[in-house]
């Protein structure tokens, strides 16, 4: 068969490659490509694989040939699946490769905000620690995790990994789901009490029509005024003029991003000079074990189709 990666490069590097793809059939890989070059370079293919890359009617128009779209990714977002089913080609997408990797991530977030461990390294590698004149130099404000109480919007499998951490931590559990959902060691909460409530709120909800800029001058004035918001899961579901007004005027304490509404991030991202926030490049998703995972994930789709018996279909 003909297989077309569109987007290898936001997959592929030396440590994870398309190798197993090959046994399949050809594979024709592309780095990134343009979204008026998608066309061409499908035209002939069997099989096309992508991550984000935007599969609409234009861009599908010449791929006669084609049954079978598989994703690098949980979400399908970027894929015209009303053509698709219209036209008889399969969509499957790669669910819950990255479970461990964003609740790891998520964490990773909060430590470094309630441990400042760049910031302390940061003042031993100037020199100053040699300069201290004590051997624990208060620079930075530390503070346990025991005891605080997180709050988890979006009880999926993301959301529970994540709990299950918070629990190790000796942490107060609290969560809100669209649909209520019972998590051990979770306690559900509206979604307004968990505002409320919360020394962290971490968000692990799809974006769609309801979680769309859920986070909101609204929402972050419920806050604690101390809070840290944290966000691995998409751009879209905070406003981010108004998380910048929050950060700027105190309505929350601090914000840990890896998503933003527009990725690679614009010049003139506002969150870029807001204060007391971090931001790490979509990197959750992104370890070695979990890339590996993922691959294997969508080399399984494609046999299971060509089997005919087809697994994680959207379409």
């Amino acid at each position: 068969m003909k297989i077309v990666l569109t987007d290898a490069k936001t997959v592929f590097d030396e440590l994870v490659t398309p190798a197993p793809l090959r046994e399949l059939g050809e594979v024709d890989e592309y780095g990134l490509l343009k979204y008026d070059d998608v066309a061409e370079k499908i035209a002939d293919a069997d099989v096309v694989v992508v991550n984000k890359t935007i599969l609409d009617s234009y861009t599908l128009r010449l791929a006669k040939k084609l049954k079978y779209i598989g994703l690098f990714a949980t979400g399908y977002n970027n894929i015209d699946i009303k053509y698709c089913r219209e036209h008889g080609i399969t969509v499957c997408n790669a669910g819950s490769y990255s479970t461990n990797a964003v609740a790891q991530h998520t964490f990773a977030l909060i430590l470094e905000a309630f441990n400042n461990t760049s910031g302390y390294n940061k003042y031993v590698q100037d020199g100053m620690w040699k300069r201290s004149p004590t051997f624990s130099p208060f620079v930075y404000p530390l503070n346990e995790l025991a005891g605080k109480t997180l709050g988890i919007v979006g009880l999926g499998a993301i959301g529970t990994a994540v709990a299950k951490i918070a629990n190790a931590f000796e942490m107060r559990v609290i969560g809100c789901n669209r649909s209520e959902k019972r998590v051990e060691g979770v306690e559900n909460v509206s979604f307004d009490e968990l505002l409320r409530q919360s020394d962290i709120v971490t968000v692990h909800c799809p974006l769609n029509a309801d979680s769309k800029e859920m986070f909101n001058r609204d929402a972050f004035a419920k806050m604690k005024p101390t809070a840290l918001f944290v966000n691995t899961a998409r751009g879209g579901v905070v406003s981010e003029r108004d998380l910048y007004f929050a950060l700027q005027n105190n309505l929350i304490g601090a914000a840990a991003l890896d998503t933003l509404c527009v990725e690679p991030m614009e010049e003139d991202c506002i969150l870029m000079n807001a204060k007391n926030c971090i931001i790490t490049p979509h990197i959750a998703w992104a370890p070695v074990e979990t890339r590996q995972r993922l691959i294997d994930i969508v080399v399984n789709n494609i046999r299971n189709f060509y089997s005919g018996t087809p697994t994680n279909v959207v379409s």
